[in-house]
Formats: C-alpha cells, sequence, structure tokens
C-alpha cells in the first residue's frame, strides 16, 4: 500500500507537506499541490477515511438540506449549478457531500439527528423550508453551518443580489420605453420578498404608477401555474406591455399563454425573466433576464462553511452578497416615444 511517506519520497517534499496537500490546507503553494496531487493519482494512493477521521475528529464530509418543495431535483438548472460549483470547491479542500433528509432508512429522525448519526462536520442549508422548526434546529446549533439566500441571525449566509436584480430589470425595461409593466412573482419566500422590494423600489424611483392587478404570484419552476397567472394579465382591460417572470423555466408556461391569445414576443408583448439559465440564452427569441452567478454562490457558499469548520475561533458570521449581470436578450422591445 502507498504511504505518505512514498509519495513524499517521490515528490522530493516533507511527509508533512504531503498530508497539508491531500487533506486541504491552503498554506502550499500550486505547483506543489499540483505535483503531490499528480502523484498520488499515478502511485494509486488512497486514503483511509476511518483512520483520517480518528486522528483529526473529522470525517470530511460536508451536508447538503436541498428540499424541493416542487420536486424538481436536479432538473432545476439554478440549483444543479450552485450545488455543483459547491461539490468542486469542497473536493479541492478534501471534503467529500452528503445530502441530508429528516429520516434514516424507514425511521423518523430531525436534520439534526441525522446530520449526529453520520458524523457530518458541517451543513449547507441550500434550499429548505427556512421557517420549519427542524431546520432552525439546524440553523442555530452548535454545529458550522451556512444558507443560501436566507439570513438567520448571528448565522452565515450567502445571497444572491435579489433587490438588485429586480431593480435592474425594471430600469431596462423602462429604458425601452415600458411603462405598464406586470410582474408574476414566486410563492412567499425571503428571496421572493427581496425581489417584490427590488420591484417596487425601481418603479417608486423611476415613478412608475404600477395597478395592484399587475402583481400576480404563480410557483417558481412550475410553467403550468405561471401559465394561467398570465393568461389572466392578458385578460385584463389594459393589458401591460411588459411582463417579468418568476424564473426562466416558468416563463414556458407564460409563452405558451401568449402565443394561444394570438400575441407574438416582442412585437406584441415584451417578457423578461429571471435565473439566466441555459435554456434562456438559445431560445428564439433569447429571453432577456437576470443571471444569477451560481458559480460564485456555491464557491464561496463551501469555502464560508469549511472556514467556519477549520477556523472556529477566527471565522465571523457574516451576510455575503452575490452580483449578477443581465442578459438583454431579444425579447423587450424598444417601444416608440
Amino acid at each position: 500500500m502507498v504511504s505518505l511517506k512514498d509519495i513524499a519520497n517521490h515528490c522530493g517534499v516533507s511527509v508533512a507537506t504531503v498530508s497539508k496537500v491531500l487533506n486541504g490546507h491552503s498554506d502550499i503553494g500550486e505547483a506543489t499541490r499540483k505535483r503531490v496531487f499528480d502523484a498520488a493519482t499515478e502511485m494509486g494512493y488512497t486514503a483511509n477515511a476511518a483512520a483520517r477521521a480518528l486522528k483529526t475528529n473529522r470525517s470530511y464530509t460536508l451536508g447538503i438540506v436541498f428540499v424541493d418543495l416542487q420536486n424538481s431535483g436536479f432538473m432545476h438548472e439554478y440549483f444543479a449549478s450552485m450545488l455543483n460549483y459547491f461539490r468542486i470547491e469542497a473536493e479541492k479542500y478534501g471534503y467529500d457531500i452528503c445530502f441530508i433528509k429528516n429520516k434514516v432508512g424507514r425511521r423518523k429522525q430531525t436534520y439534526l439527528q441525522h446530520v449526529l448519526y453520520r458524523g457530518i462536520d458541517g451543513v449547507a442549508l441550500i434550499c429548505a423550508d427556512f421557517q420549519d422548526p427542524d431546520i432552525q434546529e439546524l440553523a442555530f446549533s452548535d454545529l458550522p453551518n451556512v444558507s443560501l439566500d436566507h439570513t438567520y441571525n448571528n448565522r452565515t449566509a450567502v445571497l444572491s443580489d435579489n433587490t438588485r436584480g429586480m431593480m435592474s430589470l425594471v430600469r431596462f425595461a423602462y429604458k425601452k420605453g415600458h411603462r405598464k409593466i406586470a410582474y408574476i412573482h414566486g410563492n412567499h419566500t425571503a428571496v421572493t420578498e427581496n425581489r417584490v422590494t427590488g420591484f417596487y423600489k425601481a418603479c417608486e424611483e423611476l415613478r412608475l404608477n404600477i395597478p395592484d392587478e399587475y402583481i400576480s404570484e404563480c410557483e417558481y419552476h412550475e410553467p403550468s401555474s405561471c401559465y394561467r397567472a398570465t393568461k389572466r394579465l392578458l385578460n385584463l382591460r389594459e393589458r401591460p406591455s411588459c411582463i417579468f417572470f418568476p424564473d426562466d423555466y416558468a416563463y414556458l408556461g407564460g409563452a405558451r399563454a401568449i402565443s394561444e391569445a394570438g400575441l407574438k414576443i416582442p412585437e406584441d408583448i415584451s417578457v423578461a425573466g429571471y435565473d439566466g439559465i441555459h435554456m434562456a440564452k438559445v431560445m428564439n427569441p433569447r429571453l432577456t433576464t437576470w443571471e444569477q452567478n451560481t458559480k460564485d454562490l456555491g464557491r464561496i457558499a463551501a469555502d464560508k462553511l469549511i472556514e467556519r469548520i477549520e477556523k472556529p475561533r477566527t471565522a465571523i458570521p457574516e451576510h455575503i452578497i452575490v452580483q449578477g449581470k443581465l442578459l438583454e436578450g431579444e425579447t423587450v422591445r424598444q417601444l416608440q416615444p
């Protein structure tokens, strides 16, 4: 069996250096790190996870709470992309990931009980009902954790700038000459609250008077729900010139309602989505949308969680806001002044 000493001799470095590289320490140069990793792979080195856990009192496993209420799972491109970047970053530091549920086998357990049962080092709360008492028990436990797009007092959170994203979309539509802007937002969450706030804040800034009937609600990532909400807007006596949808995937339902009404995008009505998933960039016409930075969201969430695990005395709770960007697309038409 290949040992750390064998790899050290092969690379001309100390055993301590090899150990640091394989355990994800950040104080090793990139060239040395690559040389050690390449040698370990070529020589067929396999770490003994049980031995490492006994020595370090860690499992080198990060738990992920991903409770998708729409049951779209990894078909939800936003979450799938963000989780992938979280995994890539975690693996750089030698951590595996494990999805946490509120049961083990057929036995019901709280999320915290499951985490303790698995011996997990820290948890990322990626998608969940953040008001669920079981989720809050986990968030306020002594276990290192980080939440995505939701803030708890004295806990680290990584947040997409949903307020700024929605404000940017409103300003863009306004610049294109639109004054009758409708917004179909998602169901009630902290994310929705921030986006609705951004919508109204930008409208107030631009002195736009948005009638109540222009604001509607549907489920996130659910085209059929968005289809019904869009039909209601199109049946108004004075229909909007531009409709914002809760996300790019739900927009598909809105597009169907618009087509069935005999209207064309953007000639007859303009539209915009949210998320910036790949589909939005390749459809015809290309969807105007706000692209969330899933790479930085996932990477920073993993970094901050590992920091809280490995540096508990110096890591402080913080709220990190990650900026996105506007994808202009082709679905918001320039109106004549």
